[in-house]
Order: structure tokens, then C-alpha cells, then sequence
């Protein structure tokens, strides 16, 4: 057990957990940051970041989180490249445990981010980063002019459908039932646009390519039981995301889908001195400019709480 009790400890790593460590460092809290292993969140699969302000040439996203733990770091925060495997975060101090190694602290930001789903197939894993995406508002871009596919029948599916419209000469959507899930305006939108094709009751089987990249999707009818190669160059898994709350235990509230709630125009959990920011408590926006803008938020409460309590 550590002796120290901290100002803050931060949970996580990522755009969000990396500017409140900034931000609480600046503000000479000394921020103790427990990254975990998988340091930098869901860029470090991302091989170009061209939207994030300040890059003007693009930066990839191993890149912009590297320069961002260096800048936390250049200020005083502490960092521990390790998970977090329990908290008690109604205690005083609050509690937090790696493995049988307890940390307290007065405050506590998570920053834990959400992880993407993917249907578990070694040709998707393999073409990662090579065609096989899992965000068109990140990688769209990068597609003009080829055909894509989309696989999923939600919401996110829909979305992503549309989006990429914008750049592919056609966009394919896969899904495994005969009718969506997603909402009736959403899916009729989908259903209308010339540049989409829906491929009912169909699953994506296997991801061919090349070492350029992807090149055909093996599609599998499960009502015919045929199979046939299509080809395009990009696939797009919308599927939904898992916020990574794990290790909380239900202690914070969270919504439907599990993503933790806070209050409105803040990052307050209904814990008091608790802070939640970034992909953890974000389920609409998911970019990164958005969790480094509540991690900003969230370091700043933290910061107050402190204050307001005479700590």
C-alpha cells in the first residue's frame, strides 16, 4: 500500500486521460496517471490522424499520443503502465488497487475510453489499418472513389453509411437480419440513397486482400447458405462499442448500454470527487478532440472540488 495519498489519480490514457493529466498537472496537483498496459487508447490502432487541430500534414495516432504523454510527463504527472483491477471510490480517501498494490487519492478522473467491437475474425485483425476500420468519421477520408462496405444494422451502421457516401463510389451494407435495428429515419435514409446497397441477411465471412490492402469481402447468405467475393478496398465494422468500465464494479452510474453518466455540462459522476471523461461517458461523439475536450473539463472540476473542499 502506498503512503501517499494524491490529488488526483487518473484511470486511463488517451486524448481524454492525457490532457487532465495536463491540465492537473499545470495546476501543480501531480496527477498520478495508471495508463494501463494498452497505453494511448484506440489511436494507437490508428495509422493516420488527420483531424485533429494543429497537425496540419496529419500525425499518426501512436504519434499524437506520444507527444501528448511526453507534455503530461513535462509537467509533473506520474505515470503507471498498468491496469487497474478493483477501486473503492466511496471511500475517504478514495481507493484503487493493481492487483494487491493500493493507491489512494482525494479525487479521481476515469478515462478508460470504449473498445470497439469486431466480429473475431484473424483476416479482420489482420487487415487492420489496412482497409478494416471501425470509425468513417476517422478513416472516410481516406477511401475516395472505391467501393466500401459496412457491416452492421444499427444506428452506428447507418451513420457510417451515409457518411461515407461522400467518398466511395459505393457503399455496401451488410447486415446479418432481413430488417435493421436502427431507428425508421435513420434506416430509411439508407434504404433511399442511390449510392447504398443492402445486403440482407448476409455476414461477413472472411477479409481477403493483398499486402496493399484489403480487396474483396467473403460474404455468407445465411438464408441460401451461398458465399461470394465482393470487391471493394474498405470495411467498415459498425457493430457498437464496449465502454471499458470492467473494473468498477457498478459502482458508477451508467446508462443502457453501460457508458457512465455524468451530469449535464460537466464530467461529475453521482459520486462526489469522481470525474468521468472522454469515450467512457461519450457514446455520440467518440473523437478525440471531444475526449481531450472533457478531459480538459475534468481535470478543471477536479481541480474545484479540491478547492471547495478546503483540500
Amino acid at each position: 500500500m502506498s503512503t501517499t495519498v494524491e490529488n488526483v489519480i487518473i484511470i486511463g490514457s488517451g486524448p481524454a486521460g492525457y490532457t487532465a493529466a495536463i491540465y492537473a498537472a499545470r495546476a501543480n496537483l501531480t496527477p498520478l496517471m495508471i495508463s494501463g498496459e494498452e497505453v494511448g487508447g484506440q489511436l494507437m490502432t490508428t495509422t493516420e490522424v488527420e483531424n485533429f487541430p494543429g497537425f496540419e500534414n496529419g500525425i499518426t495516432g501512436p504519434e499524437l499520443m506520444e507527444v501528448m504523454k511526453k507534455q503530461a510527463e513535462r509537467f509533473g504527472t506520474k505515470m503507471m503502465s498498468k491496469n487497474v483491477t478493483k477501486v473503492d471510490l466511496k471511500a475517504n480517501p478514495k481507493k484503487v488497487w493493481i492487483g494487491d498494490d493500493e493507491y489512494q487519492a482525494k479525487t479521481v478522473i476515469v478515462s478508460t475510453g470504449a473498445s470497439a467491437k469486431y466480429l473475431g475474425l484473424p483476416s479482420e485483425k489482420e487487415f487492420a489499418n489496412k482497409g478494416v476500420s471501425a470509425c468513417a468519421t476517422c478513416d472516410g477520408a481516406f477511401f475516395q472513389n472505391v467501393p466500401v462496405a459496412v457491416i452492421g444494422g444499427g444506428d452506428t451502421a447507418m451513420e457510417e453509411a451515409l457518411f461515407l457516401t461522400r467518398f466511395a463510389t459505393k457503399v455496401h451494407v451488410v447486415h446479418r437480419r432481413d430488417e435493421f435495428r436502427a431507428s425508421r429515419i435513420m434506416a430509411d435514409r439508407v434504404k433511399k440513397h442511390e449510392k447504398i446497397q443492402i445486403h440482407w441477411n448476409t455476414e461477413l465471412q472472411e477479409v481477403l486482400g493483398d499486402k496493399r490492402g484489403v480487396t474483396h469481402a467473403r460474404l455468407f447468405n445465411n438464408q441460401t447458405k451461398e458465399t461470394n467475393d465482393l470487391a471493394l478496398e474498405g470495411i467498415f465494422i459498425a457493430i457498437g462499442h464496449r465502454p471499458n468500465t470492467d473494473f468498477l464494479d457498478g459502482v458508477l452510474d451508467t446508462d443502457l448500454l453501460g457508458y457512465v453518466k455524468t451530469a449535464p455540462d460537466s464530467t461529475k459522476t453521482n459520486i462526489e470527487g469522481v470525474f468521468a471523461c472522454g469515450d467512457v461517458q461519450d457514446h455520440i461523439f467518440r473523437q478525440a478532440i471531444t475526449a481531450a475536450g472533457t478531459g480538459c473539463m475534468s481535470a478543471m472540476e477536479a481541480e474545484r472540488w479540491l478547492e471547495d473542499q478546503g483540500l
